[in-house]
């Protein structure tokens, strides 16, 4: 399982395409310990069976241990040694007890094919890490790292994957400030793979331009309907697979949050409580954290994206307060839908309420997205069956100053 975090402004996040050591102690590469040990094991044993049974071309394994732990070069070393060992050690005995020619062969022969394997093994790696290049750099295309202070709004949001290989889903999720709020969306596409990853891709592109330029939610909602329609339609005419795909999500709308063109945040002086327009595609509703309660939010059903010919269309946005004190959850369904090893589902509310009885310290979005990725987790021992996204958003607890742009 491999998780993924934003990383903080600053800091650089680990290449992906880093050569990974298979042994290491301390830090230490020690990959040549094993077949170390098994080089002068074996004559040692050799001596203490006797002529009775000869086991020092057993000195094979050494050329093959190394071919699975180290490099070309290693291993043909210890291939050379492994030949020199086994000519010392049987022409320590008397002639009629050597093993001779025939298993001088077999130990050099193998010496030779575990330096081929050796190089196969490497390539297949280089391969992998290719291909890991690929998706992370692909997760982070899709996934672009936010800012801390965007729009006016506190944020943390956590991606954990459920294959490190190849496999890549579709979960998605932006903020995006606009002269008429800030917007947040978070979703889901149905199914896994390059095909779940386009169509994410292509409702984000389409979600960061509506949301910019339209005044109303609903309008970007219908704006995000037609475009996952348009690529379903697409994906259909082509003649693929995914041509029936359709997405869920949660579109929320903040309008008190305008973004203007000063140096400073939005001014949310004298304002207890912010407006939150939301619309929900047939996702998890989200959560609403306060330091009394969690509740869901009480939504109006929706259809997914690329599905709402199937029902008439009415008023989709549902208005609720969001105090200063209060922290939105959104999540998608690698949260809820994670089981544990008797197949119980992840009891999300019911974790969020324990905890809040037991006192946890802070309910921002950081703490709180890591308190359910520990939970999530602990209830699956660690192996999740799909991918995951945890975003926690709330009022931004003071205005951030803004570096002044440079004169044009």
């Amino acid at each position: 399982m491999r998780m993924r975090m934003p990383v903080p402004l600053g800091r650089r996040e680990p290449d992906p395409v880093a050569r990974q050591q298979p042994l290491r102690i301390r830090g230490r590469n020690v990959a040549w310990l094993p077949p170390l040990v098994v080089l002068l094991a074996v004559p040692v044993l050799d001596w203490i069976t006797g002529g009775d049974f000869r086991v020092i071309s057993w000195l094979v394994l050494v050329p093959g241990t190394a071919a699975a732990v180290c490099g070309v070069w290693t291993t043909a070393l210890y291939a050379a040694l492994a030949l020199f060992m086994y000519a010392v050690g049987d022409h320590s005995w008397s002639p009629e007890e050597r093993t001779g020619l025939p298993d001088f062969i077999l130990v050099a022969l193998g010496g030779v094919l575990s330096v081929l394997a050796c190089a196969v093994r490497l390539r297949g790696e280089e391969r992998m890490r290719h291909m890991r290049a690929v998706v992370d750099t692909t997760r982070r295309i899709l996934l672009r790292q936010l800012p801390p202070d965007v729009g006016g709004l506190d944020h943390a949001e956590i991606y954990l994957a459920a294959d490190s290989t190849a496999r890549v889903g579709g979960d998605f999720y932006d903020i995006q400030p606009s002269p008429h709020g800030t917007r947040v969306v978070i979703g889901d596409v149905q199914g896994k793979g390059l095909g779940a990853v386009e169509a994410a891709s292509v409702l984000l592109g389409t979600f960061r331009e509506a949301a910019y330029y339209e005044a109303e939610p609903d309008t970007v909602a219908e704006r995000l309907e037609t475009r996952m329609v348009r690529h379903v339609r697409y994906c259909a005419h082509v003649g693929r697979a995914d041509a029936e795909r359709f997405a869920t999500a949660v579109l929320l709308d903040f309008p008190e949050l305008r973004s203007e063109r000063t140096d400073w945040g939005p001014d949310l002086t004298g304002l207890d409580t912010l407006t939150v327009g939301i619309v929900n595609f047939g996702h998890e509703p989200p959560l609403l954290l306060s330091p009394r309660s969690v509740r869901f939010l009480p939504l109006r059903d929706g259809l997914p994206l690329g599905l709402a010919e199937l029902a008439p269309r009415g008023p989709r946005t549902v208005t609720v307060r969001l105090a200063a004190d209060e922290t939105l959850l959104l999540v998608t369904d690698g949260v809820t839908e994670a089981r544990d090893g008797r197949g119980v589902f992840f009891p999300l509310r019911e974790y969020l309420t324990r905890a809040l009885a037991a006192g946890t310290p802070a309910l921002d979005p950081e703490s709180l997205v890591r308190l359910v990725r520990d939970g999530v987790l602990a209830h699956t021992g660690g192996v999740l069956d799909d991918d995951t996204t945890i975003f926690a958003v709330r009022r931004a607890s003071e205005p951030v100053r803004r570096a002044p742009s440079a004169p044009e």
